[in-house]
């Protein structure tokens, strides 16, 4: 079982994920559109979280670093529509995995992306 979980302040975005990603029985999705209540949420049992950058109440680089000091081993994608390089670099210094572009080129991209990092 892969226990993902998924932030994004955009329902939208939760729903498309969640139904695309439940799709495979042996994942298990959970879902948050306030990203402190999933910091709460997330243990040691949790395989990968695909962090939106851009959130109202905290952005993905501040709850990035918050994430890897409760669960260091957690693979961590980011995902944004505003991507610079100053983004990129600062979500790979602080222990980001991967990252994805909104819109999404397709959500086979996603499966694949939280395949190839926890092959890693």
């Amino acid at each position: 079982m892969i226990n993902i979980v998924v932030i994004d302040d955009e329902i939208e975005i939760l729903s498309m994920i969640d139904k695309y990603l439940s799709r495979d029985k042996n994942n298990s999705v959970k879902t948050y559109n306030n990203p402190l209540n999933a910091l709460d949420s997330i243990s040691n049992s949790t395989d990968v979280i695909l962090l939106d950058i851009m959130m109202p109440q905290i952005n993905g680089l501040e709850l990035l670093p918050k994430i890897k000091e409760k669960c260091p081993d957690i693979k961590v994608i980011m995902m944004t529509a505003y991507s610079t390089l100053d983004k990129v670099l600062e979500a790979h210094r602080q222990g980001a995995e991967h990252y994805l572009m909104k819109p999404f080129s397709s959500l086979d991209a996603i499966s694949k992306k939280i395949d190839e990092v926890l092959a890693k």
